[in-house]
């Protein structure tokens, strides 16, 4: 049951985070429709693979693939904002409110922790990775409200969406430490009690890796980038105000 659960909820943060971010995109038709092509096809990929059981097997006997994925993926969406300014313009169209409020789903993170009260995962891994997406999400409901009565005018509040978005960023980073050290049958690995990470190479799990932090990523990476310099933002998507 709560793999179908996690199936579910890791499907429509991916529609969500898609829908909202090609949504407000200042583009034509034709380039919203490549950009749900191209998303839909590397979702579909990640479970095509997952399905086979592709991410059990490591890289070169040492990387796991859902690392590789979650590096091709990330690769590939900060090559776009580089290389694309069509690409990096719209992501910075995104209105603030939707892009903190999309973390709200975070709240998801307490699958997480029910995976290693069954002993699917090891708290080493699960403990910080779930209870720290529930603060961010939980944060994200007045930092949204925050952001919709008038970030770029007070500085106050720019303050204290920066600490949140400060704080989502590192909260990833160390889901993806703890989870690289707690990767069993890897020489890196460091927290070795438990089951580690196992869970997160199967379906549906394995989403999260592959497909749902690297957006979660660029999305802090655009929100820093909109507070620093919102006069760089176009004036008609510039930050609600």
């Amino acid at each position: 049951m709560i793999d179908i659960l996690g199936a579910l909820f890791a499907a429509a943060i991916y529609v969500a985070q898609v829908g909202t971010l090609v949504g407000f995109a200042p583009a034509r038709v034709p380039a919203k429709l490549g950009a749900l092509a191209i998303a839909s096809v590397w979702g579909a990929t990640v479970v095509a693979v997952g399905a086979v059981g592709g991410f059990t097997l490591r890289l070169a006997g040492l990387v796991p693939l859902p690392v590789l994925a979650f590096a091709l993926a990330l690769a590939a969406l900060f090559g776009a904002w580089i290389f694309l300014p069509g690409f990096r313009n719209a992501l910075l169209a995104v209105p603030l409110p939707a892009l903190v409020g999309l973390n709200i789903a975070r709240l998801g993170g307490v699958f997480f922790l029910l995976l290693a009260a069954r002993d699917r995962l090891s708290y080493s891994f699960a403990s910080p990775a779930g209870v720290g997406d529930m603060i961010v999400a939980t944060l994200a409901i007045p930092v949204a409200i925050a952001a919709v009565r008038g970030a770029v005018r007070g500085a106050a509040r720019v303050g204290w969406i920066r600490a949140w978005n400060a704080l989502g960023a590192l909260d990833l980073a160390v889901a993806i430490a703890t989870g690289a050290l707690s990767a069993q049958g890897t020489p890196y690995r460091v927290f070795s009690e438990g089951p580690g990470t196992a869970a997160m190479t199967q379906l549906p799990w394995v989403l999260v890796p592959a497909i749902i932090v690297p957006v979660y990523i660029l999305m802090h990476f655009t929100i820093a980038v909109k507070l620093r310099a919102p006069e760089r933002v176009p004036r008609a998507v510039a930050v609600a105000g």
